[in-house]
């Protein structure tokens, strides 16, 4: 019988060497963030131009902050697809079976998940200084950044987490993700909030990934921040928390 730690570094360390050494994990974690971040920040550059976009840091910034926000919340996705995998090879079922608190099992998901995030980080920041991005956030703001980035990865694992536990197939990756990119992309990802119209603005003042979006902003470019998007993450993260742990049992009873 594992105890609880035992079965969360078993779980972190198989999710992890699965995510380096297999292409099909590796390469889409690391070539779509880099894509979004290159397509939005160049194509798009002129947008900074038109009148009502007064973002201190330049578009590159500006963009980057959006990226690095939906970078993590897929990251977490993408680990939930490893949940469903697991599912379908039956590891999950033999773990669950050794383990006597099933929670370390979430709990080493949640480390890969952020480790796989990390890895993306480190990349995109790499590039962005090669693009000589301008960030006028102290040490201090960007220390706030990777906590908010942390913070929605977790999120956004525990979301997937539920759906892959009731699941169990790889066939739930849609239910998965595109809850997750509805609500990015209809934040204001290309412009401010205040220069959005029509229904998309109504969207995006509603989307709780607009404050969050909003926060990374602020922080990368050293603007006073609104903390209180931390509480908006805090709260999703708590309600999806209890959907996993749900899904979890919900698992546990049909035998995983």
């Amino acid at each position: 019988m594992r105890r609880f730690s035992d079965v969360t570094r078993a779980v972190a360390w198989r999710s992890i060497h699965h995510f380096l050494t297999q292409p099909a994990f590796l390469v889409p974690a690391l070539l779509f963030p880099l894509f979004f971040f290159t397509a939005f920040s160049g194509a798009l550059s002129g947008i900074e131009a038109i009148p009502g976009f007064d973002f201190p840091s330049g578009y590159t910034a500006f963009q980057f902050a959006f990226v690095m926000v939906q970078a993590s919340a897929f990251g977490g996705v993408f680990a939930g697809f490893s949940i469903a995998a697991d599912f379908e090879s039956g590891f999950t079922r033999r773990l669950m079976l050794a383990s006597p608190n099933r929670r370390g099992i979430l709990a080493g998901y949640a480390v890969a998940a952020l480790f796989r995030a990390v890895v993306v980080w480190v990349m995109l920041m790499v590039v962005a200084l090669l693009a000589r991005m301008q960030i006028d956030g102290g040490a201090v703001d960007l220390v706030g950044l990777y906590t908010l980035a942390a913070l929605v990865n977790v999120t956004a694992l525990m979301f997937s987490a539920g759906v892959a536990m009731r699941l169990r197939t790889m066939q739930a990756g849609p239910a998965m993700q595109i809850p997750v990119f509805l609500l990015l992309f209809l934040a204001p990802v290309y412009v401010p909030l205040e220069l959005l119209e029509g229904w998309i603005h109504t969207a995006a003042q509603i989307n709780p990934i607009t404050p969050l979006l909003e926060l990374s902003r602020d922080l990368i470019s050293g603007q006073p921040a609104n903390l209180w998007a931390y509480a908006v993450v805090l709260a999703m993260f708590a309600v999806l928390v209890l959907w996993a742990l749900t899904g979890l049992r919900r698992a546990e009873r049909a035998g995983g």
